[in-house]
């Protein structure tokens, strides 16, 4: 696994920004010596042009990030619409206020909060350390035919209040919520403070020796009586692609130095070798429904963030036919999904975690959203499916444990608006959002347009 370059990454030198001057005597130095060696000798005219140029405003290394213009280096985040969103926030495009008001908003509140870690629970593995991640099956129940309650019992949809005990899953679920909107408040701010508290998250729960989490999941979804972790577990970790995305955000920050990102990037390589490895891993990669769906978006979100492209190229490649293939029947159901307890909430998640594939299958070039069997099986056509349900035209029959609404499809639906350029989906995303966006929804998602040749039906 080859190691991704400063400049891959769109990150300066960490010390760059002390030593200004330095870097722009070493810039003009490089750029005299390029002429000479094409012209044998520089022109004085020339040269002087070279040091005027570096030493100008426009050539100041710190510059705020929110003055600049390159895409960031985001997986599963649309990178070009978060470049053009910032470039309009610079310009004063006051469509843009409330969003990131509403963003600042959380943000600074995040700023007085504690990070968290693994060594906040009050028990410990069967490993005997802490810094292993730990947590419960959240469907398995004491058995009533047994004096102790052991082994446990499967009640598919009906969580155990006991796995709350346990804070690990609840921490690693919220860390890179907020670790995002940290990084994209910097992000289109520029100001250091945001930085700052994401670093201090990041290197609380990833980094420093104290607190760390240690890179794998063995111990995660346990069930007592039974076993001590299982490959079910690693849904658990889905929130991590969150992490890689912001941590790209970051880049350029004061806070979050060349040392910090090989660090993560160490800690990442070894989660995900267990991941691919471990027995736990290899069984979720083997699962047919959302659990594969979600193991391969990990294992290729992670890959993409350290560099191996081949690996993620090829997850993503195969996903067409071991994801999409599989799971969807040509009438669009996910018979899978809907034989669960909560059919309706497992459609639509398994639909968001296919889309994300193919938000990262774009890439690589593997093009995942117009991927179509002879017979008609495909995301386009999953959507298909839940549409009429979501509009209520028609009556969901499958099983929904808590009752049934349309919660999880308006975000579906403006995704497909944006990649299959469907009038339909543009219309319905605006009737689940009444019109107006999410402040995440305005900065991180284009607005879908119907265009002249689209048409509802």
């Amino acid at each position: 696994m080859r190691h991704i370059s400063k400049a891959e990454r769109g990150l300066q030198p960490a010390s760059a920004s002390k030593r200004p001057g330095r870097l722009i005597f070493n810039c003009a130095a490089s750029l005299i010596r390029t002429v000479k060696r094409r012209e044998r000798r520089a022109p004085v005219a020339l040269v002087a042009l070279l040091f005027w140029t570096l030493l100008s405003p426009a050539a100041e290394t710190n510059t705020p990030p929110a003055a600049k213009s390159a895409a960031p280096r985001v997986f599963l985040l649309d990178a070009k619409h978060l470049a053009e969103s910032r470039q309009k926030i610079v310009a004063g495009d006051k469509n843009f206020e409330s969003a990131l008001a509403a963003l600042e908003k959380d943000a600074k509140e995040l700023l007085k909060s504690k990070p968290v870690s693994v060594m906040d629970k009050t028990v410990t593995p069967t490993s005997g350390d802490k810094h292993d991640y730990m947590s419960m099956a959240p469907y398995f129940w004491p058995n009533p035919a047994t004096s102790n309650g052991l082994p446990y019992i499967r009640r598919d949809g009906e969580r155990n209040p006991e796995i709350y005990k346990i804070p690990d899953h609840g921490n690693i679920l919220g860390m890179p919520e907020k670790v995002e909107t940290l990084a994209l408040a910097y992000y289109f701010t520029g100001e250091e403070k945001y930085a700052v508290k994401a670093a201090e998250f990041l290197r609380v729960w990833f980094l420093d020796p104290a607190t760390r989490m240690n890179p794998h999941f063995q111990y995660a979804q346990a069930v007592r009586g039974v076993n001590d972790g299982r490959g079910i577990g690693l849904i658990e970790s889905r929130g991590l692609t969150r992490v890689v995305d912001g941590v790209g955000l970051l880049a350029g920050a004061k806070s979050w130095p060349e040392a910090d990102q090989r660090a993560l990037e160490k800690w990442f390589t070894e989660f995900l070798r267990w991941m691919r490895e471990s027995e736990n891993g290899r069984d979720e990669s083997a699962a047919k429904n959302n659990h594969g769906t979600y193991y391969d978006m990990q294992v290729s979100s992670f890959a993409l963030f350290l560099g191996d492209w081949e690996f993620a190229t090829n997850v993503l490649r195969t996903a067409k036919a071991k994801r999409i293939a599989a799971q969807i029947e040509p009438d669009g159901r996910q018979p899978l999904e809907l034989a669960r307890t909560k059919a309706w909430s497992y459609s639509t998640a398994n639909l968001s975690g296919l889309m994300s594939l193919a938000k990262l299958g774009e890439c690589v070039g593997e093009d995942l959203w117009n991927y179509e069997t002879p017979d008609g099986r495909s995301i386009h056509k999953a959507l298909d499916f839940l549409a009429p349900f979501a509009l209520r035209e028609k009556k969901w029959t499958y099983q929904q444990l808590g009752g049934w609404s349309p919660d999880g499809f308006g975000s579906l639906a403006r995704l497909g608006g944006l990649k299959f350029r469907d009038a339909r989906y543009a219309e319905l995303a605006a009737k689940f959002s009444s019109g107006k966006p999410s402040y995440r929804t305005l900065l991180l998602l284009p607005e879908p347009r119907r265009t002249d040749e689209e048409s509802l039906h």
